[in-house]
């Protein structure tokens, strides 16, 4: 894997938690942070924000998820260039799992 994808999940309800969330990531040197989007993007089914760091920070980046997803879910995936397999093999799931709308990339 070249790269990381981690997209923070929310709703209406648990935006300003996300955004904070998201503010903390920007702190980080080794984060690019995107869009907090307030509509489903892509495959994700929910509103999202992606995280993008390289391999070489994922030791780092694992736990920090891990201790600042204020219950809501990252859903984590490498960067291989086959995006079907980047999305459903290459995954790791912090908090609740949702269903990808895969069928984008058929």
């Amino acid at each position: 894997m070249k790269a990381f994808h981690a997209h923070l999940y929310y709703n209406e309800d648990s935006y300003q938690s996300a955004l904070k969330i998201i503010e903390k990531a920007k702190t980080l040197d080794y984060v690019s942070v995107g869009t907090a989007h307030k509509k489903p993007v892509g495959p994700h089914p929910v509103w999202s924000c992606q995280f993008l760091f390289k391999t070489s920070d994922l030791n780092v980046m694992i736990p920090w998820l891990l201790k600042n997803h204020e219950g809501l879910t990252f859903f984590i995936h490498g960067l291989s260039g086959d995006d079907l397999k980047d999305h459903t093999d290459y995954v790791m799931w912090i908090g609740k799992k949702y269903k990808l709308n895969l069928s984008i990339f058929e």
